[in-house]
């Protein structure tokens, strides 16, 4: 069976994610990752996700994405603005979450290959 990493954050698109996956055979992994984000809730409901969605394994992962500052999501001192944007970048950006998110999906997937690989799985 192929196996699949899904970055599950908790909300609408990931999930839709973990279950296409499923859907398609794979064998999921979920991964969640704890940023510091001030919406901790997102991270309870990617844990009923996995469980419920039947993910084979899931992990959150530490990374203090809150040293960078910057962020409403991730410095309390920011307003999270309640109206979209005009233009720009907006304030609710962390800077390169999404790209360690991935590296961090990579690292887990590179483990779960090697295992096949020398567990004969």
């Amino acid at each position: 069976m192929n196996k699949a990493v899904v970055l599950l954050s908790g909300g609408l698109d990931s999930a839709t994610t973990l279950a296409i996956a499923q859907n398609n055979r794979y064998e999921c992994y979920a991964l969640s990752v704890d940023y510091g984000q001030r919406h901790g809730s997102e991270l309870v409901a990617a844990e009923k996700l996995a469980r419920c969605l039947g993910a084979r394994e899931h992990k959150t992962i530490k990374v203090d994405l809150t040293v960078f500052g910057g962020s409403a999501l991730t410095n309390k001192s920011i307003a999270v603005p309640t109206q979209g944007t005009k233009g720009g970048i907006p304030v609710t950006y962390v800077p390169a979450r999404n790209t360690i998110m991935l590296s961090l999906a990579l690292a887990w997937a590179e483990v779960l290959e090697s295992r096949h690989i020398f567990m004969g799985v």
